[in-house]
């Protein structure tokens, strides 16, 4: 895996971009500026890896956006050694950012293919999250709870067992809505069954298929 330094200009000048557009937490940005965006993809698009596009990783799923993936690391409003939860694996990217944060990262993949692939990539990255092949939708209740959940697909609802699953003070970051489109939101733990809400603006997810296993 070359990381040389055409690569790294070009990630510096997505990070002045993400700048531009609203992204200000230092430490997020560092974190993206740690990882190499085209280790995730195919070397067809490696040219492109450092534009603020999503694309086709297989399986019917995207890398999200590097505006995305900022956003959603930002809403967290952790700090380092806080325990997350991510749902949708997916090609490893938000995974990645999320450990270079410092989390502890437990991450979810529904698509065997995705699975077996972000493992071994991350692990040669010298990243250590704790990956589950199987539906994120229920969560992982028993590593909870957690100071922050991110969900990296479009949820036609809130998934009580999500909010359930935070820690108090927790933040659950999920883009909802059916169609091409979703709204961002953020579900933070007041009380044992309060939570307050904020909303974030419009985005663009793959969707998150329903429920069809139990929990583990």
């Amino acid at each position: 895996m070359l990381d040389d330094y055409r690569h790294k200009g070009q990630r510096r000048r997505m990070l002045m971009e993400l700048k531009e557009v609203g992204i200000q937490d230092d430490a997020v940005l560092a974190a993206m500026d740690n990882v190499p965006r085209h280790f995730f993809l195919s070397s067809a698009f490696e040219q492109f890896a450092y534009q603020n596009k999503a694309f086709q990783i297989g399986s019917g799923q995207t890398i999200s956006k590097p505006h995305t993936v900022a956003r959603q690391t930002e809403l967290l409003q952790l700090e380092s050694g806080a325990k997350v939860l991510e749902i949708g694996t997916g090609s490893g990217y938000q995974c990645a950012v999320l450990c270079a944060m410092g989390y502890k990262v437990y991450s979810i993949e529904r698509q065997r293919l995705l699975y077996d692939k972000a493992g071994p990539l991350l692990k040669k990255m010298g990243f250590k999250p704790d990956l589950f092949y199987g539906d994120g939708y229920k969560g992982k209740s028993v590593f909870a709870p957690f100071d922050g959940i991110i969900v990296t697909c479009g949820a036609p609802e809130i998934p009580e067992a999500l909010l359930m699953q935070l820690a108090l003070g927790g933040r659950l970051i999920i883009p909802v809505g059916e169609g091409d489109k979703q709204r961002m939101f953020s579900y933070t733990r007041e009380g044992e069954k309060e939570f307050s809400r904020q909303e974030h603006g419009e985005f663009a997810f793959v969707p998150m298929l329903a429920s069809r296993a139990q929990d583990k």
